[in-house]
């Protein structure tokens, strides 16, 4: 449904000093950073950084409290437009257990207004290796099968930015390589992806930036051509260890 390129050719992702509060609480603080077609940023850091509601916000589902945060160029929360570009994919499978795989699919394709919907529903399941278990209720499904309807879903829309909160979780090592496989395939075709992931050597080998991210600031943040994995996996570790 959505076009790959941003309007007016700008970055998919802009974000400027974006704080989110929950009462006294300060969950995202003064958080910048932009991404364009087929870019993707690697966000790691210890749970309760402030990771998921990062994600949550850049998806539409929470409103900033202050900053700016924009996908292609519509300011968030941005009502069904900007919802319309994102494909969120969560440790939280989010499904409707009663429906069969290809029902949740189905209503995610019908929700974003897919023209070519049944064809789009078989080819996203396809792409997870899920069209033998199509018909099965996802709460007859193993915790892997469900993680892979989940991101069918995510991308049945073939979204601008693809949002992964630790997309990894529950997955076999068949379903974790043909995630791989798609997200590259996504980056490749000029979709964004933030991936939110514990796997340092993973996320630094799927993105082209990458952020530390520590009690809802971005302690570090940079291209990740200029890493080495090994003084940065050092500075990780410190990072938590004096968090």
């Amino acid at each position: 449904m959505s076009s790959k390129i941003s309007a007016g050719g700008g970055p998919i992702v802009e974000v400027a000093e974006l704080t989110r509060e929950f009462g006294r609480r300060r969950a995202v603080v003064g958080v910048s950073f932009a991404l364009s077609a087929g870019e993707c940023l690697a966000l790691f850091g210890p749970n309760g950084a402030g990771k998921t509601t990062l994600l949550r916000v850049l998806a539409g589902l929470l409103r900033p409290t202050s900053g700016d945060a924009r996908i292609s160029g519509i300011p968030l929360p941005g009502g069904p437009p900007a919802r319309a570009r994102v494909g969120l994919i969560s440790h939280r499978n989010m499904l409707y257990e009663a429906l069969s795989a290809r029902e949740n699919v189905a209503f995610a394709a019908r929700l974003y207004g897919v023209s070519d919907a049944d064809e789009r529903v078989e080819a996203s399941l396809q792409r997870m290796s899920m069209l033998e278990r199509a018909d099965a209720p996802v709460r007859s499904l193993s915790r892997g099968m469900q993680q892979r309807v989940s991101i069918a879903r995510a991308m049945v829309h073939s979204p601008q930015l693809v949002l992964a909160d630790e997309p990894y979780s529950g997955l076999d090592e068949s379903g974790a390589r043909a995630l791989t496989t798609l997200l590259r395939e996504l980056r490749s075709s000029g979709t964004a992806v933030i991936v939110v992931t514990h796997n340092l050597s993973e996320g630094l080998s799927l993105a082209t930036h990458a952020a530390m991210m520590q009690r809802g600031r971005f302690i570090r943040y940079e291209a990740v051509d200029g890493i080495d994995a090994v003084a940065y996996a050092t500075s990780y570790r410190e990072a938590l260890a004096g968090d």
